[in-house]
């Protein structure tokens, strides 16, 4: 994935139409929206860097998380304080806040998310379902589960991903991810959203899967497919 083409992944990001009550945070029509377009494009390039194996799969921004911050599983104090574990983020990475995130608390599954990471020491991109903020009707600082549609339409951007970064393990993370995921033919593994206090059965959920095989580290260079992102994941002991 080159810069241009992180680039124009996220103009088209931008040009999405949504429906009611679903926020494309990206669009153009709102200037502070720019910060977060900006912030995306940050995130990727440092994760093109990275060349992670595998994309784990959420299902929306929350209204305190991505809807603010523009980046996957993130919160206002990852962009105000030091990098983190795997030195993103931070006050000095360029990453901005735009003014409406000012005296918002933090998104506590954000938090949970890159502990648990770190712990780990496994670093994937991250990304959802669907890609906006999903929220109640008239309730814009409010969080609401995804419809099929609004997670289908999120689904060439997941794809576009999986393609420019060459990932080859995709895990749905939580069941609206995995429905997703199924509905477009792709066969993934699902493991407990960290949510709602999930961390101990997403946390055991992603040890299961090394165990069975996901990789840590990227491959070496060399043609890539999509892996665990089109069959279930092997079991010990299978070919």
């Amino acid at each position: 994935m080159t810069t241009a083409a992180i680039h124009g992944f996220v103009r088209r990001l931008a040009a999405a139409e949504t429906g009611p009550a679903c926020n494309n945070f990206f669009a153009d029509t709102v200037p502070a929206n720019a910060v977060r377009r900006r912030n995306l494009e940050l995130y990727l390039q440092a994760l093109l860097d990275r060349r992670p194996p595998v994309l784990l799969l959420g299902e929306a921004p929350g209204f305190r998380g991505m809807r603010l911050t523009g980046v996957p599983f993130t919160n206002r104090s990852m962009f105000t304080g030091a990098p983190n574990h795997f030195g993103l983020f931070g006050k000095d990475q360029g990453y901005e806040l735009p003014p409406e995130a000012v005296g918002v608390a933090a998104e506590p599954t954000a938090t949970v998310m890159w502990e648990v990471l770190a712990e780990l020491d496994f670093l994937p991109l991250l990304w959802s379902a669907c890609p906006w903020h999903t929220h109640k009707p008239g309730q814009p600082q409010s969080n609401r589960t995804p419809s099929a549609a609004e997670a289908a339409a999120g689904i060439p951007f997941r794809e576009d991903l999986v393609a420019l970064f060459g990932i080859s393990t995709v895990v749905a993370v939580g069941n609206i991810a995995h429905r997703s995921l199924l509905r477009s033919g792709v066969h993934a593994p699902k493991i407990r959203h960290p949510a709602h206090g999930g961390r101990a059965e997403f946390k055991r959920g992603l040890e299961e899967l090394f165990d069975a095989g996901m990789p840590r580290e990227p491959a070496a260079p060399g043609p890539t497919g999509l892996g665990w992102g089109k069959r279930p994941p092997r079991t010990k002991g299978t070919p």
